[in-house]
């Protein structure tokens, strides 16, 4: 699809802050239409597009991970592209490649999916880690390099990839390099009783998930008030002892004698755009603790590493990360 610039005379205003604010807010709610149960996870989408960062969502089979993005995408009328991540899938199927044009007798550059606004990389631990890497420029750096030159994705850019526990068959762990750069690490729990009998109800009443637009799921926001968002999370205020708060924190997680692997500069930097963006979704134009509690689990854990006698021990990562955040006295 070609984009025009607009005319002088008709082209759009960018949405105030609070117009941004109250349509991304929404996204909540045309989301519930068809997820039912998951909002830390919608949430978290929210939070990772406002700070231009990415998000990995961890289920078992069957929790809605994939049909929760394809919501969000269809809420948010941004383009979206799939990609069903296996073993054989290779780096150049999701960046693009270099490919004969037959009518000009050239090469030319032929985009990957890659080239979207919100990318679904599904059951992306069932890939290769060469694979999985090849994701890694573009989500630090917003382009993809092919052929020794360097193409800009889309913005606003979000990969939201699914896996599968590492425990099922046919799983390969990512590597640590591939999971710092996930600003945002969710878990999809299976739903509640009453949960899991709401969504009986609207399959015993003709629900269909492949039919988004049936269940009456209608975009509220776009690429605008997201942009609009991200200018709005980049001037909300961080105290000097809040920020002080972040670090200590992440300093608390070098020296816990169950991680082998604490928490890096990148890891306090990314709990601290979180922060900002939750305080901005709140309606507030500053950071407080509480932000930063809210959003730690989801950004700090999957970047720990347990030592083994902690594995032995059944210790997890949450255990450590709260015993962490409860050692460090919090800024009034």
């Amino acid at each position: 699809m070609t984009e025009h610039s607009p005319t002088p005379d008709t082209a759009p205003t960018a949405p105030d802050q609070d117009e941004a604010r109250a349509r991304l807010t929404a996204v909540r709610a045309e989301v519930a239409k068809v997820v039912v149960g998951q909002d830390a996870a919608v949430s978290g989408l929210l939070v990772a597009l406002l700070c231009r960062g990415h998000v990995l969502m961890e289920g078992v089979p069957g929790v809605a991970k994939t049909l929760l993005v394809r919501t969000l995408a269809g809420a948010l009328a941004v383009d979206t592209k799939r990609v069903q991540f296996t073993p054989d899938l290779m780096p150049g199927d999701i960046t693009g490649s270099m490919v004969i044009d037959s009518h000009a007798g050239e090469l030319s550059f032929r985009e990957g999916p890659l080239f979207t606004n919100l990318l679904l990389a599904d059951e992306i631990n069932r890939t290769p880690p060469k694979t999985q890497s090849a994701l890694l420029e573009a989500m630090e750096e917003g382009q993809v390099s092919v052929d020794g030159v360097s193409r800009q994705l889309p913005r606003p850019f979000l990969v939201a990839a699914t896996q599968n526990p590492v425990e099922y068959e046919g799983t390969y762990p990512l590597p640590e390099a591939q999971l710092d750069r996930f600003l945002l690490k969710v878990v999809l729990p299976v739903p509640e009783r009453e949960a899991e009998l709401e969504i009986l109800r609207r399959h015993s009443s003709g629900f269909d998930p492949r039919d988004i637009a049936g269940a009456g799921v209608r975009p509220v926001a776009g690429p605008a008030d997201i942009l609009a968002g991200q200018r709005g999370v980049a001037a909300v205020q961080v105290a000097p002892d809040v920020a002080g708060y972040i670090v200590d924190i992440a300093r608390a997680t070098r020296t816990s004698p169950s991680l082998s692997l604490g928490v890096s500069p990148r890891g306090a930097t990314a709990l601290l755009h979180a922060a900002r963006a939750w305080a901005w979704l709140s309606g507030r134009d500053f950071v407080t603790p509480d932000d930063v509690k809210v959003l730690a689990h989801a950004t700090l854990a999957h970047r720990l590493g347990l030592r083994a006698e902690a594995e032995l021990d059944g210790t997890d990562v949450h255990q450590v990360l709260a015993s962490a955040l409860g050692s460090v006295p919090v800024p009034r």
